[in-house]
């Protein structure tokens, strides 16, 4: 059965953006310079990828960090296309990205449809950040932030509770740009090896902790840490 697609009017289509030392920025149509969610986010992780670095050394550290971005990336087009009911041919791809789209597949095929948003940009002029979400679409019936995300190991909801913020920022993100509230996060995980994971969460549970760590990253950019 073909996804349905009933996409919303941000007032715009896309938002420009670059990538810098200190990361990605978008700009506004009103010509606000934002920086992303991930971004922001990043503080949370910062201390512990150091150390990893240190601990596996520069060459297997850049060596795993571009295997991971590039599944990654592969496995989103795959979603997109398959959302977009585009005919697909997975012989084609890298078999990581294609097993870690099949074992997803079901669950994108029998829990999610009405699709309001997919990779599209966002922006909140109250949060003064931005980035790109996923996908807005109802996941059960009801509408939802929905992201996609590859790993190569189990994870716990305490191992991702960054996600969840970004997730939260999106959904005041769309809500700021609709007027739809969204309170709904889902997050659908491959993991290698795994039947996929599925968290589901509350956006009001993490708004308090995105909104300390957006004024600690602001904190920490006024001083220069970063």
């Amino acid at each position: 059965m073909p996804f349905n697609h009933n996409p919303v009017d941000l007032g715009y289509q896309e938002l420009s953006c670059e990538t810098g030392e200190s990361g990605r920025k978008y700009l506004s149509p009103q010509g606000k310079a934002y920086p992303s969610i991930t971004t922001v986010l990043s503080i949370l992780s910062a201390d512990h990828i150091r150390e990893w670095r240190k601990a596996v050394g520069n060459e297997e550290a850049n060596r795993v960090s571009r295997v991971a971005a590039g599944r990654g990336t592969t496995v989103h087009a795959l979603v997109e296309k398959f959302l977009n009911n585009e005919d697909m041919d997975l012989s084609k791809e890298m078999p990581n990205a294609s097993v870690a789209f099949k074992s997803i597949r079901g669950i994108l095929e029998n829990r999610v449809n009405n699709i309001r948003l997919q990779e599209k940009p966002l922006y909140s002029d109250h949060l003064g950040v931005a980035g790109r979400v996923d996908l807005v679409a109802e996941f059960d019936g009801k509408l939802a932030i929905i992201d996609i995300k590859t790993s190569s190991r189990v994870k716990t909801a305490e191992d991702i509770e960054s996600y969840f913020m970004q997730e939260a920022a999106y959904a005041i993100m769309f809500e700021e740009r609709t007027g739809i509230p969204v309170t709904r996060l889902v997050t659908i995980m491959t993991v290698d090896f795994h039947e996929a994971l599925i968290f589901n969460e509350h956006r009001d549970n993490w708004t308090k902790k995105l909104l300390e760590t957006i004024a600690e990253y602001k904190r920490r950019k006024l001083f220069g840490h970063i």
